[in-house]
Order: C-alpha cells, then structure tokens, then sequence
C-alpha cells in the first residue's frame, strides 16, 4: 500500500552467504576509539568528568534503560493480541502507552517477523537508531561494514551474529532515517507458553530487536 511504502525505507532480499566476519570492524573503529579515550583523558583530567559515573551511564542504555523499554513492548505483544495489533499498526502511541521513561517520538514502526518473513534494521547512511527502546546502539550498528552488507548480503551478516534461516525465510530490510526508526517484533520461542510477562522479557535482546538474534528461551529464569 502507499502508506507502507512512504515509511518503508528498503527493499527484500534473499541474502546470499558469505564467509566475512563481522568482528574485523575493530580495525577500521579504532581512529575513533582513539580519539574517544583521548577526549575522555582530558575531560577527566580536567575534572569535567568522573570516569565510572560515565561507564554506569553508558552501560545503563546500553543494556539496561533502552533493551529493557523495548523488551516490555515485546513480551507484551507476546501474551496480548489487543496491545500487538496496536504496536503494529502504531508503534510511537504503543510505546508511550507503557509509559516508558523517554517518550518515544511519533517516528517508530514494528515490523514483525513471522515464519515467512525476517526483518533485519540498519541505517545506510549514519546510524538512526531508537534509542527510547532500544538504549545506545552498538559499536558494530554504526560501522561501514554492518550498514553496507546488510544490505548486499543480509544473509551473510545475520551468519556472522550466529543466524540461520530456513532458505525459504525472505529477508526484508528496513533503513531508519532520522524521521523513521524501527523495532522488529521476533517471533514467541515455542515452549514459552506458561511464561510471565516478566520472564518473557528477559529472553528477548537488543539484537533480537534489531534482527540480528533471535530470543532463546534457555535465557529465562
């Protein structure tokens, strides 16, 4: 439809496979991470800064403010067909229904993954990124690597965080851009029927949010 296409930014791919890792990033990051722990010196030094306020700071939006908002949003879809059918058809007043602790802007779209279809998010250009439900993005998120291949070889990136697809799977991509962000909504692992929506929460990741992991359910408690 035309309303899907003005806020889908990407297209569907098959994935072909490839024997790249993901992990040789390091080296083409590592000018930045210089002159990242440089900054840090001299802003420490000078007393700007405190450096373990700064690690708890980015360490709570890495794992903890942002996976957890968009962890909620998941396990509530999960265990409530009312509240999936809201997230999907509008994910910004889903989100702010669950009164997170950042509103999420009106710029948020679910797309879920189903046995036919798996969603894989990147921003080709920069590195657009929900943080409201999603924390800081990671490292690899924001490298050239990550932000060309998955687009030319979806199926190869997803390889390399420990993927695998049925090859029927179609692989759909969806470039964020500043006014549109998104969150994929993975599929419920089988055997987690009985589950809480608080244990639910507890198995699905920041990349399983990205598309680039899946929820094991041997991660619950």
């Amino acid at each position: 439809m035309a309303a899907e296409d003005d806020r889908k930014h990407g297209h569907d791919d098959k994935g072909h496979g490839h024997d790249h890792q993901h992990g040789h990033e390091h080296s083409e990051l590592s000018d930045i991470a210089l002159r990242v722990r440089a900054l840090e010196t001299i802003l420490t030094e000078k007393g700007y800064v405190e450096p373990a306020a700064l690690d708890l700071l980015v360490e709570a939006y890495e794992t903890k403010i942002g996976p957890k908002n968009g962890a909620r949003l998941v396990a509530r879809a999960w265990i409530d067909p009312d509240f999936k059918a809201a997230l999907l058809d509008d994910a910004t007043k889903a989100a702010n229904a669950l009164g997170h602790v950042s509103p999420v802007g009106s710029h948020l779209i679910a797309v879920e993954n189903t046995p036919k279809t798996h969603n894989l998010i990147v921003c080709t250009l920069c590195s657009c990124y929900p943080w409201e439900v999603l924390g800081l993005p990671p490292v690899w998120y924001k490298s050239a690597p990550y932000r060309s291949r998955a687009v030319i070889d979806p199926k190869g990136v997803l390889g390399d965080f420990g993927v695998t697809l049925p090859p029927e799977t179609e692989i759909r991509i969806w470039d964020s851009t500043a006014e549109t962000r998104f969150i994929v909504l993975p599929m419920r692992p089988p055997g987690t029927e009985n589950w809480s929506e608080e244990r639910l929460a507890e198995i699905v990741t920041r990349d399983c949010m990205i598309g680039t992991g899946l929820p094991q359910p041997k991660a619950g408690r």
